[in-house]
């Protein structure tokens, strides 16, 4: 796969927002609202304070989530059909596997309706979402989140090959059958065979430390250097 862009700087395009009550289906207790589903969602006590070690010389909670915020991720909705429920939620874990096969994977909650949908439909879909896109990232990210869309969900999509539905005006997305869910603690890995995959050109929405970003200045040409 190629190797990402680096050296551009980003800028922060909401404000950073206040924590959940509690957990809820598809996120971590303590994650922010609005933030993508994964292990750097949860809130810290001290955003500067420095994570150390705990015993045993194991790390600690706090410690992981300490590093793993500093990591830049883009977002993405994830989206299943299972019958004639919806389901969708926003993750930062996306990972373009393989070449060949063409695969994906995804980390939502194991116990997510989402997770389960996905598991009876064998089929899942992921919308890569452009910057003017931050306030679906917010909706799909809010508490109750991964559980069916009711009718009147304020979010426009398309059934692509599988049938299962890809966000409308994003800045790119995979149609995937699912070809194995692994087990990542909390988290179920979902790694789908990708069956389409469409991209237009447009500014990426981005997620670190704890707020969503975009990108500043034009990325330092690439080198051309592969992975």
């Amino acid at each position: 796969m190629s190797a990402p862009h680096t050296g551009a700087s980003a800028r922060a395009v909401g404000p950073h927002a206040g924590p959940h009550a509690g957990p809820h289906a598809g996120s971590h207790a303590g994650a922010q609202a609005g933030a993508p589903s994964g292990p750097h969602t949860g809130a810290l006590p001290d955003p500067h304070a420095v994570a150390r070690p705990g015993p045993h010389g194991q790390a600690t909670a706090d410690a992981f989530r300490a590093a793993a915020r500093r990591w830049s991720t883009g977002v993405a909705v994830v989206t299943a059909r299972h019958g004639e429920e919806v389901f969708a939620k926003t993750v930062s874990s996306l990972v373009t596997l393989s070449l060949d096969p063409l695969l994906v994977t995804v980390a939502v909650n194991a116990r997510s309706p989402l997770a389960e949908a996905v598991r009876a439909d064998g089929r899942y879909a992921v919308s890569v979402l452009a910057r003017h896109q931050e306030p679906l990232a917010r909706q799909f990210a809010a508490p109750g989140s991964g559980r069916p869309l009711g009718p009147f969900a304020a979010a426009a999509m398309r059934p692509r090959t599988t049938g299962t539905p890809v966000l409308d005006d994003c800045l790119a997305w995979f149609d995937c059958r699912l070809h194995a869910v692994l087990p990542g603690g909390d988290h179920a890995v979902l790694v789908g065979q990708v069956a389409a995959a469409d991209a237009v050109p447009g500014e990426p929405l981005l997620y670190h430390h704890g707020e969503y970003h975009s990108l500043a200045r034009p990325p330092i040409p690439s080198t051309g250097a592969r992975t």
